[in-house]
């Protein structure tokens, strides 16, 4: 009965050290939809908004009173819509939807699961004397990280 014990005591600690134990994180996590901003009249100029102010509908500003040449915002993985409504002091307010197709993925036992984001499509209502002049692209075939801008707004 104890050499039983000693064999099932020496398989369950070398089956436990075999074994690694993920406990940070570094994986990626889910992506922000990016947006940089350039000069409408030189489309290559980086060009910084002057007071910033953004929000989703029904939820508080992100950005107040900023002056900023790239944002990066959420998306909603549970839904497949967002809607951003941006205005530049008190310049006219313009809406971007952007409709796009969740997909959650495991990425680690630390991290868990994260999202991103498949035929992502932007579109953006703006009055006729809006502040905004246009973007590119408005179709994103993935989001899967925001190592860089996914969104030139030209204003």
């Amino acid at each position: 009965m104890n050499k039983r014990f000693i064999i099932f005591l020496i398989a369950t600690v070398s089956l436990n050290s075999a074994c690694e134990i993920d406990d940070i994180c570094v994986e990626p996590t889910t992506p922000n939809l990016v947006l940089r901003f350039y000069d409408a009249t030189s489309t290559t100029t980086i060009k910084a908004t002057d007071s910033l102010y953004i929000w989703a509908e029904g939820k508080d500003s992100l950005y107040l009173n900023e002056a900023v040449d790239s944002i990066a915002i959420p998306l909603n993985p549970l839904t497949s819509e967002t809607v951003y409504n941006l205005s530049q002091g008190t310049l006219l307010l313009n809406k971007l939807t952007i409709t796009y197709t969740p997909e959650e993925e495991f990425t680690s036992r630390s991290c868990g699961y994260r999202f991103t984001y498949k035929d992502v499509s932007l579109s953006l209502d703006s009055p006729s004397n809006s502040w905004i002049s246009s973007i590119t692209p408005t179709i994103i075939p993935s989001i899967t990280n925001q190592d860089s801008a996914h969104v030139q707004v030209f204003h």
